[in-house]
């Protein structure tokens, strides 16, 4: 028998001697763990070792039965412990036993067991070149779309009447109406007021602030109020509740202890959804009626209503009308196609032009009242004239429940004059987000 030899681990860091005995395999590692582990390292199988596979259960010569030490700090452990052959035993006379260096790195599990890696070594995602994501689910993407439900005419009796079944859909002229109800329904980011005026009286000022506000409040869902600024006892409340025993006058008179809606409607009425804050009727009240007055009360209701409409009364010059323009972020001027109300109306964007609001008439609408019609008037010029002189013109058209001076409703109002009255509304709700 020859003479046995001894030899260090061949895994890097490892201090444990192996005895080679002659007629036997020589072995470069002291255990199977510290094989696996110098293969990883080289890359592959080490020389030599293609013919002896790890035995289980069988220890290396020289080894005891003491387990490996643990991986290194978070690695997964194997799904099953392998035996671990023990440290060899010191040659005679050699230095004693030490722990096997171990290598976090050296130790990974094998790949080929299942077990994922050190993260740091962890592959990307994969990118398999799909797109999208859940914002991509909306509504008008995975909803067949549906033909309009028609609301008038024969069309919409043939689609009540059948239960839904039939739908021959809408109109022209019912697309056009529900394209302006979306134009009025637009967002407003905050309060908005709009002054309604003219120079001459008896054109219909009041008939347009009324219905304006009527139109608005029916198709928005936001809080809308119409004030009677008129010095010489104003007949919007007439004309849309009768109720005239609370003016602004009161309101006025108690403005420092209102502070919230509750407390606005102690002296407004209402007509359908509209609130109405009437003026003094008292003349020789009404003229303390002021623009610091007026302001003060706008100051309140921009604090709780979306939408002010001002029925600036007669003329120009009072003080009222000064704080009416200047606070005013849409405005309608009233004429009729007639020669003393158009030339009224032509001098009151004059006027406005002259004391410096050009910048509000550029943005006006003016509002032809067809109450007075004559076959020698050639309408087209009139509201040829003041589209070159503002942003665009809505006739009214003649309507006998307008022309009473009565209480106004607008399902008593013909279709057309509620279409005239719907295109102004939305062309003031054009400027809403401007």
């Amino acid at each position: 028998m020859g003479e046995i030899s001894v030899h260090q681990c061949a895994l890097p860091g490892c201090e444990v001697s192996i005895e080679q005995v002659p007629g036997k395999p020589a072995r470069k590692y002291c255990s199977a763990a510290h094989r696996a582990a110098g293969r990883r390292l080289r890359g592959g199988l080490d020389d030599g070792e293609l013919d002896y596979p790890a035995e289980t259960g069988r220890l290396a010569v020289g080894a005891s039965a003491r387990p490996a030490a643990a991986p290194g700090a978070g690695y997964p452990p194997p799904a099953a412990p392998r035996p671990q052959p023990p440290a060899s035993r010191p040659a005679p006379g050699g230095p004693p036993p030490t722990e096997p260096a171990w290598s976090a790195d050296a130790m990974a599990p094998d790949r080929g067991q299942g077990h994922p890696g050190p993260p740091a070594n962890r592959p990307a995602p994969t990118s398999y070149g799909f797109t999208g994501s859940a914002a991509d689910l909306t509504d008008d993407m995975i909803v067949r779309s549906r033909a309009d439900r028609p609301a008038m005419g024969w069309r919409g009796a043939v689609f009540s009447a059948s239960g839904g079944r039939i739908n021959p859909g809408v109109s022209e002229a019912e697309a056009a109406r529900n394209v302006l109800l979306r134009r009025i329904r637009r967002n407003l980011p905050g309060a908005h007021q709009i002054a309604v005026s003219s120079l001459k009286g008896g054109v219909g000022k009041t008939t347009v602030s009324a219905v304006l506000g009527l139109t608005l409040a029916e198709y928005r869902g936001d809080r809308v109020v119409a004030v009677d600024a008129n010095p010489d006892a104003g007949t919007l409340a007439d004309r849309l509740t009768g109720e005239i025993g609370v003016t602004v006058r009161q309101m006025l008179e108690n403005i420092a202890s209102i502070d919230s809606l509750t407390a606005v409607s102690h002296y407004t009425s209402l007509a359908g959804r509209l609130q109405v804050l009437a003026s003094e009727q008292d003349p020789a009240m009404s003229e303390a009626f002021n623009r610091t007055e007026y302001e003060q009360i706008c100051a309140v209701l921009a604090k709780f209503y979306n939408i002010i409409i001002t029925d600036s009364g007669t003329g120009l010059v009072h003080s009222a009308m000064e704080g009416t323009l200047a606070l005013a972020d849409s405005l309608v001027v009233v004429g009729s196609p007639t020669v003393d109300g158009s030339s009224r109306a032509s001098k009151t964007l004059d006027w406005l032009v002259a004391h410096g609001y050009a910048e509000q008439v550029a943005d006006a609408v003016v509002v032809l009242c067809l109450d007075r019609v004559s076959p020698e008037i050639d309408r087209d010029r009139v509201r040829d004239h003041f589209l070159a002189r503002t942003r665009a013109v809505v006739e009214i058209p003649y309507d006998p429940h307008l022309a009473t001076g009565g209480r106004l409703d607008l399902g008593a109002m013909r279709e057309e004059t509620q279409l005239a009255f719907l295109e102004l509304g939305a062309l003031i709700a054009d400027e809403f987000s401007a």
